[in-house]
C-alpha cells in the first residue's frame, strides 16, 4: 500500500510515513529529491521516450511541509483562492509530500517549457506520454473528466508512481486513483501451490495490486492446493456467496495410523493395523449424505472467543463442536494395500480431514490425510485458475456468481442506485445481479416477500 497512498483533499499525509528519499540533480542542475523506486521507473520512462523523440525531466517531485506552504501562499496572493482549489494543495494535503509525485517538464528545441500554460502548447506530446506511463509503474494523476473525483484540474504533467500492476488496471480502465482504491473490484481464481497459507496468498495479491481490501472465500491448508478464490476491493462484499458454493476435492489417504492434526503434517499419535478385506467402495458410498461433523481441534473455527488451533498448542481439552456437513457426491478413485484416493462434492463448512477420519472409523482402522487438491468451487474449476506469480486473469463480479444478470432502463437504475425496493417483474427466486446499459454493477438484489430489496449496493 506504501506505493498506491492515497493523499488528496480529504486524506492528509502521514507525516510518520517513511520513505525511501534521494537527492539527485535535474537537467537544469537543479537540486530534486525523489522516493527511490519512482526515480529509478522515471528513469526508465525518459530513456523509454526519448527512443521516441520526446525528451524528459523531472521539474518538480518531493515537497516539504514548509515548501507546500511557501507556494501555496505565491499562489493564493497571485493567482487566488479559485486557481489554487483547482492546481494547488493545502499543505499537508499534497502527494508530492510522499516524493511519488513528479511535475515533469518538457524540452523543446533547447529549452525546457515549466510553466503551465506553456506546457499546455505541448498537449499532444503529454498525450503520448500518457499512452506509455502504465509500462513504467506510472498515472496521469489527474486526468480530464475526473475533476469532480479528484478534486483537482487536468494537469498533463503531473505523473504519479503506483506500481507496475496497479498502474496497467488503472490505465486500461480509465480509473484515476480514487476509483481504483475505493471503486474497483476483481475476482481472481488462484491455484494455491503446496506449503503456503490461503492467508499467504491473501497478502501477496494485497501488495501486488496495492489494496488493502483482499479476501478469500475458503482457507486451504498449507499442505492442500487448488482452487482458492480471491477478492479483492468492492468484490469483498460477495464473499459469502462465494463460501457458500459446493468444493470439490481429490483427497489422498494413508491407513494404519492418526495424527493430531488429522494430515501428514502433525504428531502420529496411534497407530493400528488396517482391516483386512474392507469394502471400502461401500463405506465410502455410505458418506453419501448429511451428517453431523466434528471440527478438527487444528482449526480456526472459535469456542468462548478462541481458535480451536490455540487450544490445541496450549495442549488445553476442550469440546470440538459439531456442523451438518452434506456429502453430495463421493467416489473412489485409487487403492492400494495402505492408501487410496476419492473424489467429493461436499456443502460448506465440510472439513476433508474430518470426513477422512469419519471413514476410517467405519473402516475399523486410522488414517490420514496425505494430500488434498480442491478441484472445482461452484462453477469455478482447477482448469479455469492461475498460478500466483503469473498474469492473473481478472474476473468480473458478475461473472463469479451463479446468478441472473439483468440490464436496467434509466429509470429502473435510479431506482436502485437510491437503494428502493423494486417490483419483482422478473420472477426471480433467490438473488439478481443489476447492471446498466454501460455494463456497470450496480447491485445485487434479494427476494423479500413479492419485492426485490437491495442485498449489496455497488454505486
Amino acid at each position: 500500500m506504501k506505493y498506491t497512498v492515497l493523499v488528496n483533499k480529504n486524506n492528509k499525509f502521514k507525516e510518520n510515513s517513511k520513505y525511501n528519499l534521494i537527492t539527485t540533480k535535474n537537467e537544469l542542475n537543479e537540486e530534486v529529491k525523489v522516493e527511490e523506486e519512482a526515480y529509478n521507473h522515471f528513469l526508465l520512462l525518459k530513456e523509454y521516450l526519448k527512443e521516441l523523440n520526446i525528451n524528459i525531466d523531472i521539474d518538480d517531485s518531493y515537497r516539504s511541509i514548509d515548501r507546500q506552504t511557501e507556494l501555496y501562499e505565491y499562489y493564493l496572493n497571485n493567482n487566488g483562492q479559485d486557481y489554487c482549489d483547482k492546481y494547488v494543495a493545502v499543505p499537508g494535503y499534497s502527494e508530492h509530500h510522499t516524493g511519488l509525485a513528479i511535475d515533469i517538464m518538457l524540452k523543446i528545441n533547447d529549452g525546457y517549457l515549466r510553466e503551465d500554460m506553456d506546457q499546455f502548447q505541448e498537449i499532444k506530446t503529454f498525450e503520448e506520454i500518457h499512452k506509455h506511463l502504465y509500462k513504467y509503474g506510472f498515472i496521469l494523476r489527474y486526468p480530464q473528466g475526473k475533476e469532480n473525483i479528484t478534486g483537482y484540474s487536468y494537469e498533463p504533467w503531473h505523473i504519479r508512481y503506483v506500481g507496475e500492476y496497479p498502474a496497467k488496471i488503472i490505465y486500461e480502465n480509465n480509473l484515476c486513483l480514487e476509483e481504483y482504491l475505493n471503486s474497483f473490484g476483481t475476482v481472481i481464481y488462484i491455484n494455491k501451490p503446496k506449503g503456503v497459507t490461503s492467508f499467504d496468498v491473501v497478502n501477496s495479491i494485497s501488495k501486488r495490486f496495492g489494496i488493502k481490501r483482499v479476501g478469500h472465500t475458503g482457507t486451504l491448508d498449507p499442505l492442500a492446493t487448488g482452487v482458492l478464490i480471491v477478492t479483492v476491493g468492492t468484490a469483498c462484499k460477495i464473499v459469502e456467496l462465494l463460501t457458500s458454493e459446493d468444493k470439490e476435492y481429490i483427497a489422498s489417504v494413508e491407513l494404519g495410523y492418526s495424527t493430531d492434526t488429522l494430515d501428514i503434517e502433525g504428531k502420529v499419535l496411534e497407530r493400528k493395523d488396517i482391516q483386512k478385506n474392507i469394502n471400502l467402495e461401500e463405506v465410502l458410498n455410505s458418506f453419501k449424505k448429511t451428517y453431523l461433523q466434528e471440527v478438527p481441534i487444528y482449526s480456526a473455527v472459535k469456542v468462548e472467543g478462541k481458535k480451536l488451533y490455540e487450544y490445541a498448542r496450549k495442549g488445553i481439552e476442550v469440546e470440538l463442536p459439531k456442523k451438518e456437513v452434506t456429502i453430495k457426491e463421493i467416489e473412489l478413485l485409487e487403492k492400494n494395500n495402505n492408501t487410496f484416493k476419492f473424489k467429493c462434492l461436499v456443502t460448506k463448512g465440510c472439513y476433508i480431514r474430518s470426513l477422512i477420519k469419519d471413514i476410517c472409523n467405519s473402516l475399523n482402522t486410522l488414517g490420514t490425510m496425505t494430500d488434498l487438491i480442491r478441484t472445482k468451487q461452484g462453477n469455478i474449476t482447477i482448469e479455469e485458475t492461475d498460478d500466483i506469480d503469473s498474469e492473473f486473469t481478472l474476473h468480473s463480479i458478475t461473472e463469479s456468481l451463479n446468478y441472473d444478470t439483468i440490464i436496467v432502463d434509466d429509470l429502473l437504475e435510479k431506482k436502485i442506485s437510491n437503494g428502493m425496493k423494486i417490483n419483482n417483474d422478473f420472477n426471480i427466486k433467490d438473488k439478481v445481479i443489476f447492471i446498466n446499459k454501460a455494463n456497470k454493477l450496480l447491485g445485487i438484489y434479494e427476494v423479500e416477500d413479492n419485492k426485490l430489496k437491495v442485498w449489496k449496493n455497488f454505486v
